[in-house]
């Protein structure tokens, strides 16, 4: 008697000081609240009208945004100079606005992190952890390759969801040319994109991002060097990757700009069709919600945000060939020696 007393209370004891699972609506009929971190895009608008929509398309239901939390960064101009109108707009919208992070994770059960200065994300996302809610950071990841690394590994730690992505990987016709029947086996792209750059964060990271994103999406990973060709108006960024396959990304300035490219495969070359908008992405973030299973990788993730960071060092040497590998392991060390 005394033995199954000993171990009922011990079981209660393991059981009440067991981490809870993350946050799903797995019940039929239970709409999981979204909160949103971060006011100071216009991804706030957007997503929201789409998920809030009464009229939705079947693959966003379930899924509601309830709170937000403004946040912000003063010496970004494209955040300090949005948050109000965006704040305001999401008010309107009946979204109740919240005064800190730890009130927010009080009302929702995922969360969207969307500030658009990357910089913050690691100690904004840390309690999202900690709370075990299921978390899309929009782009970029981090604000550099170390904090990214830390986010992932804390994400992982704690068993939490967590998923970056542009909404360029998701665009059908993006999608499409890794089985595209007139590609065959993708043996390379050229993808081009916007690449405005902003003074706190590599290169690449601010908007490059999306057109690293499509390039991934085709080559998906296995890049094992970069090397990067920087005017003011054009940067050029070659990858060769494990398999002897090569990319390029074109990444514009000046001149007519826009989204696009071509792939090179075993059958074919074919042009890369038009972006589709948020939807595709906001379709996959709903299944994340519900299912708690990331769509993208952290490891594809991490080795894209590396690729950029790699081509940064590229850049810093004169436009010499950059081993991704070596790249990820000083970031690794810097992480790790800064206690992220």
């Amino acid at each position: 008697m005394a033995a199954r007393w000993t171990l009922a209370v011990a079981t209660f004891f393991l059981l009440s000081h067991m981490s809870p699972q993350p946050t799903t609506a797995q019940e039929p009929g239970k709409t999981i609240r979204v909160g949103i971190i971060g006011l100071d895009t216009s991804h706030v608008v957007a997503f929201t009208k789409a998920l809030n929509n009464p009229q939705k398309v079947e693959a966003l239901t379930g899924v509601q945004v309830v709170a937000a939390y403004a946040g912000g960064s003063p010496d970004v101009a494209s955040s300090r100079d949005r948050i109000e109108g965006f704040t305001k707009q999401l008010r309107e919208m009946g979204i109740e606005i919240v005064a800190s992070i730890d009130e927010l994770l009080t009302k929702v059960d995922a969360v969207l992190l969307e500030s658009v200065d990357g910089r913050p994300h690691l100690e904004q996302v840390k309690p999202v952890l900690q709370a075990r809610k299921p978390v899309f950071i929009d782009k970029p990841v981090a604000g550099s390759l170390a904090d990214a690394i830390a986010i992932f590994r804390l994400a992982k730690e704690q068993n939490v969801p967590c998923f970056s992505s542009s909404s360029l990987r998701f665009s059908p016709d993006i999608q499409a040319m890794r089985s595209h029947p007139e590609v065959g086996d993708v043996l390379g792209c050229t993808v081009y994109s916007p690449c405005s750059l902003e003074e706190h964060h590599p290169d690449l990271f601010w908007y490059g991002v999306h057109g690293v994103e499509m390039l991934y999406t085709i080559m998906g990973p296995g890049c094992v060097s970069v090397t990067r060709t920087h005017t003011p108006g054009i940067d050029s960024v070659t990858g060769v990757w494990s398999d002897g396959r090569i990319a390029t990304y074109r990444g514009i300035r000046d001149g007519k700009s826009g989204y696009g490219g071509v792939v090179f495969g075993s059958k074919g070359i074919v042009p890369i069709g038009s972006r589709a908008g948020y939807d595709p992405l906001l379709v996959e973030i709903v299944k994340f919600f519900k299912t708690g299973k990331a769509p993208v990788s952290a490891d594809e993730t991490l080795e894209l945000f590396t690729f950029m960071e790699a081509a940064d060092e590229s850049k810093r040497q004169g436009g010499c060939p950059v081993k991704l590998e070596s790249v990820l392991q000083q970031a690794r060390q810097r992480s790790l020696s800064a206690g992220r």
